[in-house]
């Protein structure tokens, strides 16, 4: 199998990478990213690195030479932001991966997307991959992530979509870093009880719930699966735990979720109004720290035959071991 991986030089396309290499059946990788991070690549003989923007049709083109299956991991991922930036970014290069993919023949398509799409305000549980989604959802995000997977469903292609949650682990830059960063400049705060429910999915079992994605078959196929570890933990007790381990004080002052979603919108306001940067609290942001979801796995279990092998507590363990010698690089 010759596999293209897309978002190659993120966090999760790194470490896909890292379980591909170890697989009989992968003979050749193509990872593509924008640029090339030292911190987050892989030398290996299986894999080529080609770097480019795939919102080029030319250029995503020249990376299916000699491919038979994809894996899709590239994405604009942020609580907020322009809509035409979001449908570049995940929408229409989607839809140019497609395009190549049927002119090449590609067997697989696996695609990341995301379960932001079942957030709306309000604590969920064991939400399953067939309940009716929210009739609003929440972000540019997420929208943007279900109208790629409806191109992928409508394609024709033989596709596997995963919705990971909250990805942690060895080479986070995003979900952990952002909550230290927000300790260190004395913004980070209990939202609401701190007693809500949530999933953390160690990044090794996501890539090797990718690596089953790519030898689905039959009734595994054209389906989409929700993917955590299995085992929700009491999220602000996960944070705190984090800023121990790195000697820091866990907060302990608690703020209405209320108050903190009135401020965000004031501050969302004010940045749409002038400058246009994402503002340092988000509503979407402030929502997932202060309400409860929690995901059903067992058709991802049944179907793709996947276990969580890696705890909440061994891909905490290794972050921190990353972060304290990687991570203020």
């Amino acid at each position: 199998m010759n596999v293209l991986v897309t978002g190659a030089t993120g966090f999760l396309g790194w470490r896909t990478l890292e379980v591909l290499v170890k697989d009989p059946d992968v003979k050749q990788i193509i990872a593509t990213g924008r640029t090339l991070k030292p911190s987050h690549t892989i030398q290996h003989e299986k894999v080529t690195y080609i770097t480019g923007n795939l919102e080029d049709k030319k250029f995503v083109k020249s990376l299916f030479k000699n491919t038979n299956a994809v894996v899709n991991a590239a994405a604009l991922s942020s609580p907020w932001g322009d809509k035409q930036l979001f449908e570049s970014a995940n929408v229409l290069t989607q839809a140019n991966l497609i395009e190549a993919s049927k002119e090449y023949g590609i067997k697989k398509f696996v695609f990341i997307s995301s379960p932001s799409m079942y957030f709306e305000y309000r604590d969920k549980f064991n939400v399953k991959e067939e309940d009716a989604l929210p009739k609003k959802l929440v972000n540019q995000y997420a929208i943007s992530k279900r109208k790629a997977e409806v191109l992928l469903i409508n394609s024709g292609l033989p596709y596997v979509i995963l919705r990971p949650r909250a990805i942690i682990g060895r080479g986070d830059t995003v979900i952990m870093p952002r909550l230290i960063r927000a300790f260190d400049e004395g913004r980070l705060k209990i939202i609401g009880s701190g007693k809500n429910i949530a999933e953390l999915t160690a990044v090794e079992n996501v890539a090797n719930a990718i690596v089953l994605s790519l030898k689905a078959q039959g009734p595994a196929l054209n389906e989409i699966y929700n993917i955590t570890n299995g085992a929700p933990v009491v999220l602000w007790d996960a944070i705190s735990d984090v800023l121990s381990r790195l000697g820091k004080k866990a907060p302990t002052q608690k703020v209405p979720f209320r108050i903190v979603k009135w401020v965000a919108q004031f501050m969302e306001l004010t940045s749409r109004l002038t400058n246009k940067v994402e503002p340092a609290l988000t509503q979407y942001g402030a929502g997932t720290l202060a309400m409860s979801l929690t995901m059903d796995i067992s058709k991802a279990q049944n179907l793709l035959a996947y276990q969580p092998k890696v705890t909440t507590e061994g891909a905490i363990n290794e972050f921190v071991k990353w972060y304290t010698t990687h991570g203020k690089q």
